[in-house]
């Protein structure tokens, strides 16, 4: 028994020393934590809306404080509470900036702030104390931060004004698609959209339509009004078992499209009729726009061109059809596709090709804006076999009058010359093609007065081939400087052209040059 006694009585000592040593441990380890961070106002003096700023840094403020910048522990808290309270406390800013030189400063709030709130601002050591306080409030009212609570009330007022007037329509719908909440853009259109005596009533009427779930979020839809139909852009924020709409006006960007899409058609319509080939390519030289004419000049397949293929690949398909002048080497070819590139970059591209076929294209390289590229294929053809058959008419009626024996000249409506012949530069001793820059009638006029004694022929003749109107043809005379005798005759031509003819007349016994250049110089003195 007594040994029972023992083993208990040790039992309760080994336990008691146990739990006293674990107490003691446990007071130990907690005398080495470090104590917790106390700020300046959660030691108990947490009362009213107060602010500790040294600079631009927030040291600390009272919880009614934090509720109006929650966001303030971060970079440029101070600039924060100036935008926050600056509407409601006018001229904030200047006010605080003058703190450092005046020490301290009272602001008071805007006239709708209600209840009013008084700004007390103090710089002292480098640290600037805000407090807002109510003037009207009790003691009791002042602790729980009245101040706080009236600047966010103006916040509120300050928001619904934004929402109220804003001119974007905004909705608000519940979990049925009842609309539980609208602006006054929005009330504006569903009072005049009501039927005629009815009045606006709750719920608020539905100006769009759902979204199925097909199509959640319709991206345009358009309102008749009375003034016109008004087009807007709908988006749609679930939040909640809520959704936040929004409608912004899109009736520029519908006129804008509208325009844009006619505009296509009609340049659509213009192309497709053109006989002249288009093909306009992008800044990265993919084939953007085409129109038919340059499928039936290139020869090239319609689903090859609606591929979009880059600039090279078009002109080797061309190549290979044999729609472009085939150069001596592969290497020249592709000089010649780079030099095409440039020059149609900075516009100065525009070549004649001679086809392999027999056909001629002229093609046109022009930059477009933001670095695109348009080139034109015409087929002009017939146009240099016209132009080659005039040039032949020509050539063959130069040689004819060649042939004649009589000098020839032909003048235009306006007196320019437009063709002599071979005896005419060899009475005359000169080509007016080559000799004179101006081959008009007076010029020449004057070159045959110099050749030939005084009269007054010359002068006929000018006025004869610049006369308008119906003409009657003459003749005249004129002899030359070594005595020679010409017969000169004048006759009208259709479209107001002229012929002029000289032929030398033959005479039994001519006078001697030297003697008659005696009496030419003689009569011109005289």
């Amino acid at each position: 028994m007594a040994n029972e006694l023992i083993f208990v009585f040790g039992t309760v000592v080994s336990a008691t020393l146990v739990v006293l040593a674990s107490l003691l441990l446990l007071s130990v380890w907690q005398s080495r934590q470090t104590p917790p961070a106390i700020g300046l106002f959660r030691d108990g003096g947490s009362d009213g809306t107060i602010f500790l700023f040294d600079g631009d840094r927030l040291l600390d403020a009272t919880p009614a404080a934090r509720q109006l910048i929650p966001e303030a522990d971060g970079p440029g808290a101070w600039q924060k509470l100036l935008v926050r309270l600056g509407p409601m406390f006018p001229g904030l800013a200047d006010k605080v900036a003058s703190l450092p030189r005046l020490g301290q400063v009272h602001v008071t709030s805007a006239p709708g702030v209600v209840p009013p709130v008084m700004m007390h601002a103090e710089h002292v050591s480098g640290i600037t104390r805000l407090t807002m306080v109510s003037p009207t409030e009790d003691p009791q009212a002042a602790r729980t931060g009245s101040a706080a609570v009236a600047a966010l009330q103006a916040e509120v007022l300050s928001q619904r004004a934004v929402l109220a007037r804003s001119p974007v329509l905004m909705w608000k719908e519940g979990a049925e698609g009842q609309v539980t909440w609208a602006n006054h853009a929005y009330l504006i259109r569903a009072v005049e959209l009501l039927p005629e005596g009815e009045d606006l009533s709750w719920p608020l009427p539905r100006l769009f339509d759902r979204p199925d779930s097909r199509n959640p979020n319709p991206p345009r839809a358009k309102l008749q009004m009375q003034s016109g139909p008004e087009w807007f852009d709908l988006f749609r924020v679930p939040v909640a078992e809520e959704t936040f709409c929004y409608g912004l006006a899109a009736n520029s960007a519908v006129q804008a499209e509208t325009a844009l899409r006619e505009f296509m058609q009609t340049l659509t319509k213009t192309f497709a009729d053109l006989p002249i080939g288009l093909a306009i390519f992008d800044r990265n030289r993919v084939l953007q726009l085409f129109n038919p004419a340059l499928i039936d000049l290139t020869s090239l397949a319609p689903d090859f061109l609606i591929g979009r293929p880059t600039l090279s690949a078009v002109l080797d398909a061309m190549r290979a059809k044999s729609m472009i002048p085939e150069p001596k080497d592969y290497r020249s070819w592709r000089r010649q596709l780079v030099r095409l590139e440039e020059e149609a970059a900075s516009g100065l591209f525009e070549e004649t090709w001679s086809l392999p076929g027999g056909q001629t294209y002229r093609v046109i390289g022009r930059p477009h804006p933001n670095g695109a590229l348009a080139f034109m294929f015409e087929d002009i053809s017939t146009e240099m076999t016209r132009t080659r058959r005039y040039r032949a008419d020509l050539e063959l009626g130069q040689s004819v009058i060649d042939t004649v024996d009589e000098a020839v000249a032909v003048f235009s409506q306006g007196g320019q010359l437009v063709m002599s012949n071979l005896a005419y530069a060899q009475l005359w001793g000169h080509d007016p093609a080559v000799l004179l820059s101006d081959a008009g009638i007076a010029t020449l006029c004057n070159w045959w007065r110099d050749h030939t004694a005084p009269s007054l022929l010359w002068a006929d003749a000018t006025d004869f081939v610049l006369t308008m109107g119906d003409r009657a043809g003459w003749n005249g005379e004129a002899r030359l400087l070594d005595g020679r005798l010409l017969d000169c005759k004048f006759r009208p031509l259709t479209g107001g052209a002229t012929l002029i003819t000289f032929r030398l007349r033959q005479v039994a016994e001519p006078v001697p040059a030297p003697v008659f250049g005696s009496l030419a110089r003689m009569t011109v003195q005289a």
